[in-house]
């Protein structure tokens, strides 16, 4: 299969994961509050950073060792007995600290967080089988029947009116439903692993947890700070806002995720060639969706988060900085994913480290400063910084080469997508449609994806040839 039709099949299942949630968090806001449901997020955000702790960069380890395509079940053999022994020192940590977890998240939620740590490990596991042994194709669909099952059994605890409860147990019981069908679909061979084994996830684990801890920094730590700072609704409104951007995400996502196994088989086979036009190409398209995104978001975040509930649209700014965040963010994950790629994570290490640290002292001293909008800030502040090193460290080994050309034609579409949004949003504000705004919202988004995607497909040779060639059947296009 295509890496690109692979990457696609990834994008559309992300995507209907990112879509079921959002449907889902538009129920849980109106049904229980913003309140709720941001005790919900950063009680999701504890349970991974403990996963952090419980897997200390082994589940990147398993998924290196095993797409080397050589003893696969041994290396999952020995990240499963490795993964085991952590968690059981984080459950036990929890167990005995759970007033103090009960204390921070302000609801007594210790019991549903050992539950989830333990189910993560499971679901954590198999993610690594299926990344590893290539099949990103079927990883990423099962992620959406994931996020489906979550979602229904959440809503259908909620209605039985188990509020904060329902939703915890709802994420278990669809988390632990799937990853056991995934299990079903690796049928791994149980295996004794041995010495060397271990050995060889060590040497890359004791490098790649860093990875792992600076994408939990980017996704939860400013949830985390916030819930120490700001009112639990505040909290509530800055994870829409979050996820609204993460939504955007998806397709930069779906590039790094596919290419990963890729380019570490290509790393065994010295093919250095290759592994730089797969990054040249990762980053030339990350940002397809992102940057129309921002403008997108400039002209109707407002409109956009009141879709969740009245009152939303107050997180309107926090949404625009928080797509920047996420844009700059996607850019530096595919630079770091060929340096882990290519067996090179220490130099990841060093980006992920200065990461961590700016993100950390900036959340602090910006949420602490100028309340939540800090978080947003800190965020793209952080992130711009983990950018910088990738590519500087990335440039020393490949020949990296930013495609402004590419990227400022998808701000040009961008641009002229926001004219027309722009024009059409005054007009339609007249009009008695502009009362119902789900339904106002959906037409203005059409109008503009219309728009972006028509400009940018005229103006990009690059993107209509990456188009053809990836279609499963041949299309009549004349190129210039």
């Amino acid at each position: 299969m295509r890496i690109g039709q692979t990457s696609i099949i990834f994008f559309i299942s992300k995507l209907g994961v990112s879509a079921l949630g959002f449907v889902a968090t538009i129920v849980f806001i109106r049904l229980l509050g913003e309140d709720i449901y941001g005790f919900f997020v950063v009680t999701l955000a504890l349970v991974s950073w403990l996963g952090i702790v419980k897997s200390v960069g082994f589940g990147e380890a398993i998924v290196k060792r095993m797409s080397e395509d050589e003893e696969p079940d041994a290396y999952l053999a020995a990240g499963t007995t490795i993964k085991v022994v952590l968690t059981t020192i984080v459950v036990i940590g929890v167990f005995v600290l759970r007033d103090y977890v009960n204390e921070y998240i302000g609801q007594p939620v210790a019991e549903l967080v050992i539950l989830l740590v333990i189910i993560t490990i499971f679901s954590d596991l198999v993610d690594s089988a299926l990344k590893g042994t290539h099949r990103v194709h079927v990883y990423a669909p099962l992620k959406t029947v994931m996020e489906g099952t979550r979602s229904v059994a959440m809503i259908a605890f909620v209605l039985l009116g188990w509020g904060l409860t329902g939703m915890l147990l709802g994420y278990a019981v669809g988390t632990a439903v799937v990853a056991a069908l995934g299990l079903a679909i690796v049928q791994p061979n149980v295996v004794i692993p041995r010495r060397h084994h271990i050995v060889r996830l060590f040497d890359f684990a004791k490098y790649s947890w860093l990875g792992n801890m600076q994408k939990k920094t980017f996704s939860d730590m400013d949830l985390l700070i916030l819930a120490l700072f700001v009112p639990a609704n505040l909290t509530g409104i800055y994870a829409v806002a979050y996820s609204l951007s993460k939504f955007l995400e998806v397709f930069g996502s779906a590039i790094s995720t596919t290419l990963f196994p890729e380019m570490s088989k290509l790393s065994t086979e010295d093919d250095t060639k290759l592994i730089n036009t797969l990054t040249n190409d990762a980053l030339t398209f990350a940002g397809l969706f992102l940057i129309p995104g921002i403008v997108g978001a400039t002209l109707l975040g407002d409109r956009l988060l009141l879709v969740y509930g009245p009152g939303l649209d107050i997180g309107a700014h926090v949404l625009v900085i928080l797509l920047i965040a996420v844009l700059v963010y996607t850019y530096a994950r595919q630079l770091l994913t060929t340096l882990n790629a290519i067996d090179r994570p220490d130099l990841a290490f060093r980006a992920n480290g200065a990461f961590i640290v700016a993100n950390v002292v900036l959340n602090f001293t910006l949420i602490y400063s100028i309340g939540w909008v800090g978080a947003a800030i800190a965020t793209t502040l952080s992130a711009t910084v983990g950018f910088s090193l990738g590519l500087y460290y990335a440039d020393q080994l490949l020949d990296v080469r930013l495609p402004y050309n590419e990227v400022g034609r998808q701000w040009i579409a961008a641009v002229l997508m926001g004219i027309v949004v722009y024009a059409a949003r005054e007009l339609g504000e007249a009009n008695p449609i502009a009362a119902y705004n789900e339904v106002f919202v959906v037409l203005l988004v059409g109008l503009g994806a219309i728009v972006y995607f028509a400009v940018l497909l005229t103006i990009s040779s690059r993107l209509r040839t990456a188009v053809s060639d990836n279609l499963p059947f041949d299309v009549p296009l004349v190129y210039n």
